[in-house]
């Protein structure tokens, strides 16, 4: 019989790390509303709502959210940016024309670009999450934490629109 190697444990930091990063975008979390759930129900014209003029609205904070998980990800992967699907980068455009399909595309990229940044997450080492992003201010375990903060973030926005949005254009609340 051949002997198993004993498997190499995960730092808890990273579990953590994951775990701080999944409870701000879709897992429960004591703090209630995650991003992928604020953006539950929301539909083409509410999510292009503004509270005010200059003022960002839903559809543009959720691309915004999935660049930053890009950009930390290119950041822990040692990639350079540049090739973020949406233009211009960090504020992306808002698609023409802004359907339900273009919509549900862009939750499908957020949601993708979470995935993509907790596989590079899961695969650092504990000398990793020490290391300092390329430009030197942040280290690892403080850009991933951070972009979970922007998550939260971005939330409370994004519940903040919905609430202010007139009547008729709300989201729909579930019944409990």
């Amino acid at each position: 019989m051949a002997r198993r190697l004993p498997r190499q444990a995960v730092d808890p930091r990273i579990e953590l790390l994951l775990e701080i990063l999944d409870q701000a975008f879709d897992r429960k979390g004591w703090h209630g509303t995650t991003l992928r759930g604020a953006l539950r129900g929301v539909t083409p014209a509410q999510a292009l709502w503004r509270p005010g003029p200059d003022r960002h609205n839903v559809w543009e904070l959720t691309i915004h959210a999935a660049y930053w998980k890009y950009a930390v990800r290119r950041r822990l992967a040692g990639e350079a940016a540049g090739s973020f699907e949406r233009k211009p980068s960090n504020w992306p455009d808002i698609p023409e024309p802004p359907d339900l399909k273009a919509w549900r595309k862009d939750i499908a990229l957020l949601e993708a670009e979470h995935g993509k940044l907790r596989q590079v997450v899961s695969g650092l080492s504990a000398t990793d999450l020490e290391r300092r992003s390329p430009k030197g201010v942040w280290t690892y375990a403080e850009e991933i934490h951070g972009v979970a903060a922007h998550d939260l973030y971005h939330t409370g926005q994004i519940q903040l629109i919905k609430r202010l949005m007139p009547a008729g254009t709300a989201v729909e609340r579930r019944r409990q």
